[in-house]
């Protein structure tokens, strides 16, 4: 052994498996953070500071989620509450302690304030063909701003693509590829794609610039020297373009507020899942073939999409209105 030049010392040694396995934690803890979305990350957590702002403690027992339960019931939706258990039940588990939220007694207790407190969902508008028409209608008598040719845009973009808010607003410049028949949009991350291996939404060129998202996106581009990054940021009072992304409340908000304008009746049901219901529907009162609505709207359930097509074909496709028609011919109509 070369005694000029000494191997490193224990205390090097040690100091360097400390470095080693702290690089390790933090590599665990991003690929931990990775494996839940942001969103249900934000909602366990909100869940749990209920539970402990309640007075639970973690780790629990089922009796007091079972108190806890039984204190939320007359003011929580069960669908919650529901919400509130998974969290604690995935504390739990994170943990590896036993999960209180799966035995008897909370299940029990659960499946009885279900039955008692349960309510039907509370749905998104669905927007029709005739909706978006008075929209582009409206905005296009609008003086010519940044925020109209922008919101054109949003409005074509988010329904004929059907696209979530989250990836509406998450929409870059470099997801889009230009072809001669349209615009394909890569999603880089979606609801339904959790690992990232791309969706592709594809919107083809309309014989018509009004009602062609592919064109509105075109123009925004244009008007707005935008060419790179997010493709649909905020703008001010004074028309000035924000560099950040828009925030996905804002499609709400921004839906709502042209709604209030276009005088609709139903501006407290809208929101942006008004876009993804309004187009599935208004193809399915259209016919147009299952495969090709579930491929547009990136669904991977097809239970979803047949709830509906059920729900656009609830009136030509009801029998009722054939006993009518049959009933047309048989009574006296003078």
């Amino acid at each position: 052994m070369d005694s000029s030049n000494p191997g490193p010392t224990e205390k090097q040694l040690l100091h360097n498996v400390e470095e080693h396995t702290l690089v390790k934690n933090e590599t665990l803890h991003h690929y931990l953070q990775a494996a839940t979305a942001d969103n249900t990350r934000k909602a366990y957590r909100s869940a749990i500071r209920q539970f402990e702002k309640w007075g639970g403690r973690l780790p629990t027992t089922s009796q007091v989620i079972v108190n806890y339960c039984l204190d939320k019931a007359p003011v929580l939706n069960p669908r919650t509450l529901d919400l509130h258990l998974t969290a604690l039940g995935q504390w739990h588990r994170v943990q590896g302690i036993a999960n209180p939220v799966q035995e008897a007694i909370v299940l029990k207790t659960m499946k009885g304030i279900r039955r008692v407190h349960g309510k039907p969902k509370r749905k998104a508008k669905a927007l029709r063909l005739e909706h978006i028409a008075q929209i582009i209608n409206y905005l296009d008598q609008l003086p010519d701003t940044l925020k109209k040719w922008r919101d054109i845009a949003i409005i074509l973009t988010g329904f004929f693509g059907a696209f979530r808010r989250s990836e509406l607003v998450s929409i870059t410049i470099e997801d889009m590829n230009w072809e001669p028949e349209g615009l394909i949009i890569l999603l880089s991350k979606s609801k339904t794609d959790q690992s990232s291996q791309g969706l592709p939404r594809a919107l083809p060129y309309a014989e018509h610039e009004r009602v062609c998202p592919a064109s509105a996106i075109k123009k925004w581009l244009e008007v707005s020297g935008i060419s790179e990054g997010v493709l649909f940021r905020p703008i001010n009072r004074w028309d000035q373009v924000n560099n950040k992304a828009l925030n996905p409340n804002s499609i709400n908000a921004l839906l709502k507020s042209i709604g209030q304008n276009c005088g609709f009746d139903f501006v407290p049901d809208l929101s942006s899942h008004s876009f993804r219901r309004g187009l599935s529907t208004s193809a399915a009162r259209e016919r147009i073939d299952f495969e090709l609505i579930k491929k547009q709207g990136g669904w991977k359930s097809d239970a979803t999409v047949w709830g509906y097509i059920e729900e656009g074909q609830q009136f030509n496709n009801n029998a009722s209105l054939i006993l009518m028609e049959k009933m047309t011919s048989l009574i006296d109509l003078d």
